[in-house]
């Protein structure tokens, strides 16, 4: 049941990531580059990291792969982040492809992973006492 909750998150979120993206939004930015921009690129993957890898920590009764299939949604979660930039270059003409978003949303999943890694046990623990 649980799972199935962080999978609705999960899959709702990674929508509207990719509707926020595709969409035409206004852009504020300082000689080309938005700090604020890049930030909000790297809280946005760090959340997507965290929902997703919360979905394979509760669908799995195992905790033998919690790192590595921890290593896969990152690596899902930098490839996702990737596409929607090949996206943004392709599919709109509004949207230009950064590959500085790219770095920033690899930023925010880098963290989300040492939150996730620094944090295993209790994790587990929380885990365990949820199911």
């Amino acid at each position: 049941m649980v799972a199935r909750i962080f999978f609705i998150l999960a899959a709702a979120y990674t929508g509207l990531i990719t509707w926020l993206s595709l969409t035409h939004l206004g852009k504020i930015s300082i000689g080309g580059f938005n700090p604020t921009d890049k930030m909000l690129h790297a809280g946005a993957y760090l959340f997507l990291m965290l929902l997703w890898k919360s979905y394979f920590i509760f669908r799995n009764e195992k905790n033998e792969a919690y790192r590595s299939n921890l290593l896969w949604v990152g690596l899902g979660c930098v490839l996702f982040g990737m596409l929607i930039e090949v996206l943004q270059g392709t599919m709109t003409s509004y949207r230009t492809p950064d590959w500085w978003d790219v770095l920033a949303n690899s930023t925010g999943i880098a963290i989300a992973a040492l939150f996730l890694i620094v944090l295993a046990p209790k994790i587990i623990n929380w885990k365990q006492k949820i199911v």
